[in-house]
């Protein structure tokens, strides 16, 4: 259980942190060295040198590896040391939370009604179930009924403004954020308050993006701090423009966004960078959000493709004229919870979010062996970008029946939701879910084909046309699945998903030129994709372009060494060049 204490800063340089960037590396570099072998591969730092803002990797080690999706994880700072923490940290954060979710006893799996017989004065309103998905018009009654057609893994988790521990159904709140959250820090006052700054940052990010207002341009001269005034200089003598925007929208905490591009280096080797960053402060908000714009940038002169996330990517400059609209604010005109006290910052915000309707919730997902504090928090009602607009609870939890419930048990809870959803745009996508799972693939293209004209929106409608498509190529219907991809294509054309496949379906029809141009493409949208890279390089391969093909493959493999299928070919072009 947590329970929060005084913790007072011993560090405030460029963030606010409980001890030094020194002592964190330290710290935690011992813990993975001694208590948690094998968790870290090493630290390396991998800017150029050319904006002069570092950024670091982490490395996952054996162990790490064992659990985590990703190998690399990239921090930030405005000082090395600092930098280097910040990626220690991320990789604690993320080996804490794939391990919490991987070990059974940290649950009780209950249907809601049975977890309201357990905990009859403890268990999370179902109110704040419905709050979660902003759904209108949903009655508690037809929110019980839909949440008793799964078992959920329970845990308790605490609420940050009242300071009292109720039960949630956790995993409900992991299908709606996936690990948007989680935190990791020096205390649980420093994590849970950078975890629910972060959960600020993708709401209110995921507003302005939704409707994109006439927000404030902030004046990075109107700050005396002399560390926001170097970063913002480290940007002008290398001639990368840089705006920052005032993305608070009345919360309690700031949130700086900030747009960056250099007129000398994009497009060719650089894109136009857009990020945020929310602090206890407007100068440590602005702050995230340049050290996050390095990070992402490589220097702005190595043709890195960065993946979006809380943000959406510019590709062309007048996508960005919204932007550099909008009356000049100074730093501080944005909102300030700055006190010594960490824990009296976290209330502040815990507090500001109780009064506009939000409630604050954390969970300890410590790794026992690391020892290094981690949480996972939540605050129902909020967004992030990725997830859609018409979200709803029959959505998610017919996602649940369609991918993980028993045939049965998914038929007759999709009936359910029929009835309490009677035309709901995601009954029939479901269906056609469930029948991939059960291999009838051609009534599952049926009912993805039903599916897709009832969406509210394109990129639904693009995923529709995707699911027939893959359908089709399950029943190795290559040329029947690409009118579909286009479809996908032309509805969403950011999902590398809809390229890679319409690249696969051109290579099985011996059309190797088109399927390089659709995993470029792809590429084009993840530039670290070794599967994608490795197809290329079988492309070129069957088009004679032997030593393009070398290299290529030469890439992937190295990026991830258990290719087996592109080995094969790579070493058949290597005994060639022999």
């Amino acid at each position: 259980m947590i329970r929060l204490q005084d913790c007072f800063k011993g560090y405030t340089t460029d963030q606010d942190k409980a001890v030094t960037p020194e002592q964190t590396v330290a710290s935690v570099k011992a813990c993975m060295a001694e208590a948690c072998a094998g968790v870290l591969q090493e630290t390396d730092r991998v800017d150029t040198g050319r904006l002069g803002i570092p950024v670091f990797v982490s490395k996952c080690g054996p162990k790490a590896a064992e659990v985590m999706p990703t190998r690399k994880q990239m921090g930030k700072g405005a000082s090395p040391e600092q930098a280097e923490a910040s990626a220690l940290m991320e990789l604690v954060e993320r080996f804490s939370y794939f391990t919490f979710w991987n070990t059974p006893s940290n649950f009780e799996e209950l249907t809601w009604s049975e977890a309201a017989e357990r905990w009859p004065d403890e268990l999370l309103p179902v109110s704040e179930i419905i709050k979660s998905v902003g759904e209108i018009g949903l009655s508690e009654a037809d929110a019980v009924r839909l949440l008793d057609l799964v078992r959920w893994k329970f845990h308790p988790a605490h609420e940050i403004a009242t300071e009292k521990d109720v039960y949630v159904p956790l995993d409900w709140f992991k299908k709606l954020n996936e690990f948007n959250g989680s935190s990791a820090g020096n205390t649980f006052e420093e994590s849970i308050l950078q975890g629910a700054c972060e959960l600020v940052e993708r709401h209110v990010c995921a507003v302005v993006d939704r409707t994109r207002p006439e927000l404030p341009t902030i004046d990075p001269a109107s700050s005396d701090d002399p560390v926001l005034a170097r970063l913002v200089e480290c940007f002008a003598k290398c001639g990368v423009k840089l705006v920052l925007k005032d993305f608070t929208l009345g919360f309690p905490v700031p949130t700086v966004a900030a747009v960056a591009w250099d007129p000398g280096t994009f497009p060719g080797l650089s894109e136009i960078v857009f990020t945020a960053g929310t602090s206890a402060t407007p100068e440590k908000a602005a702050v995230r959000a340049v050290t996050e714009v390095a990070q992402l940038a490589g220097d702005f002169e190595t043709s890195r493709v960065y993946e979006a996330s809380g943000l959406p990517k510019f590709t062309q400059l007048e996508q960005i004229d919204w932007l550099r609209q909008g009356p000049t604010a100074s730093v501080g005109d944005l909102p300030d919870v700055e006190h010594q006290n960490i824990r009296q910052e976290l209330q502040s915000l815990a507090e500001g979010l109780k009064a506009m309707g939000y409630t604050l919730f954390s969970v300890d997902t410590t790794h026992p062996e690391l020892g290094v504090t981690a949480n996972y928090n939540f605050v129902p009602g909020f967004l992030f970008r990725e997830r859609t607009p018409h979200a709803s609870l029959g959505m998610f939890v017919g996602r649940i029946l369609a991918e993980e419930a028993e045939f049965d048990e998914a038929l007759i809870g999709l009936e359910v939701l029929a009835e309490v959803y009677p035309d709901a745009h995601f009954v029939p996508f479901f269906k056609g879910l469930l029948a991939l799972r059960m291999d009838d693939v051609m009534f599952a293209a049926d009912r993805f084909a039903e599916a897709e004209p009832l969406q509210p929106a394109p990129e639904e409608a693009a995923l529709c046309a995707f699911y027939q498509a893959y359908a089709l190529t399950l029943a190795e219907e290559w040329e029947e699945a690409v009118p579909h991809l286009e479809r996908a294509i032309a509805h969403d054309a950011e999902v590398k998903e809809f390229f890679n496949l319409r690249g696969v379906c051109f290579f099985r029809q011996g059309d190797y030129e088109a399927a390089a141009a659709d995993f470029q493409a792809s590429l084009d949208i993840d530039s670290g994709n070794p599967e994608d890279l490795a197809n290329l390089g079988l492309c070129h391969k069957f088009m004679g372009n032997k030593a393009e093909a070398v290299d290529y493959l030469d890439v992937a493999l190295s990026m991830n060494p258990g290719l087996e299928w592109a080995r094969a070919h790579y070493e058949e072009l290597l005994a060639e060049q022999d």
